[in-house]
C-alpha cells in the first residue's frame, strides 16, 4: 500500500501517516501526529502536534483537530468539527503579555472507537465521545456522551441510541433496543447501552 499526499498539503516530516493513508489539498498535519492506516484528511483539514489518529478514519474538509486530540479507530470527524484544547482561552497573561505554550497546558478531546462528529460540531476538551456514538451536526458537546449515544444541541444532550451502522436504534420494548438495519440488539440499564450477547440473548 502506499501513502498519497497531494502536494498542496503540508506533512511536517516528524508527522507518522500510516499506509493507504490520504493528505488532501491544503491540509496541514504537524510534527509528531500520527496517522494510522487508511486514514483521510480532508482539504484545508487541520491535524494538530501529536494528534494520535486510528486506523480508517476520516477527517473531513476544514476540520480542526487540536493538540492533544486522540481517535481511535475508525472515527469521523466532519466538516469543520472543531476539538479544542483550551480550556480557560486567553491571548494575553493578566499582565497583558502575550501568552506563550509555557503559559498554558493543552488538554485533549478523546473520540472512541467508531464514533462520528457530524458538521460544525465543537467538541470542548476535556471531553470524551463514546464507541460508535453519534454528535449532531452543529452540537456543541461540553460532557461527556455515552457508548452508541445520539445528541444533538447546545449544550448535546442525549436524544437516542444509535448503533454500529450509526442509524437511530428502535424500542423493542423491555430495556432492548434493535437496528433497523443490522436486527442487532442492544440492551439498555442505568442510562448506559451495550451490545446483547446472541449467546445468553434472545434477539
Amino acid at each position: 500500500m502506499s501513502v498519497r499526499i497531494v502536494e498542496s498539503a503540508d506533512v511536517d516530516s516528524e508527522a507518522q501517516v500510516g499506509d493507504g493513508s490520504s493528505v488532501w489539498h491544503l491540509a496541514q498535519v504537524r510534527e509528531g501526529a500520527v496517522l494510522g492506516r487508511n486514514c483521510v484528511i480532508g482539504r484545508g483539514a487541520y491535524v494538530g502536534p501529536a494528534v494520535r489518529l486510528g486506523d480508517n478514519c476520516k477527517v473531513q474538509n476544514y476540520a480542526l483537530v487540536y493538540e492533544p486530540a486522540v481517535a481511535e479507530d475508525g472515527v469521523f470527524i466532519g466538516p469543520a468539527v472543531v476539538l479544542t484544547n483550551d480550556t480557560f482561552p486567553r491571548a494575553v497573561n493578566p499582565d497583558g503579555s502575550l501568552k506563550s505554550g509555557a503559559d498554558w497546558e493543552a488538554v485533549g478531546v478523546t473520540l472512541r472507537e467508531g464514533c462520528s462528529v457530524g458538521a460544525r460540531a465543537v467538541c470542548v476538551a476535556p471531553v470524551t465521545v463514546g464507541r460508535w456514538a453519534t454528535v449532531a451536526a452543529g452540537a456543541v458537546v461540553t460532557r461527556d456522551v455515552p457508548d452508541f449515544a445520539l445528541v444533538v444541541g447546545v449544550p448535546a444532550r442525549r436524544v437516542g441510541w444509535v448503533g454500529r451502522a450509526g442509524v437511530p436504534l428502535e424500542d423493542a420494548g423491555g430495556g432492548r433496543w434493535r437496528c433497523p438495519q443490522t436486527k442487532d440488539v442492544y440492551v439498555e440499564h442505568d442510562g448506559r447501552l451495550r451490545e446483547a450477547d446472541p449467546a445468553t440473548e434472545e434477539a
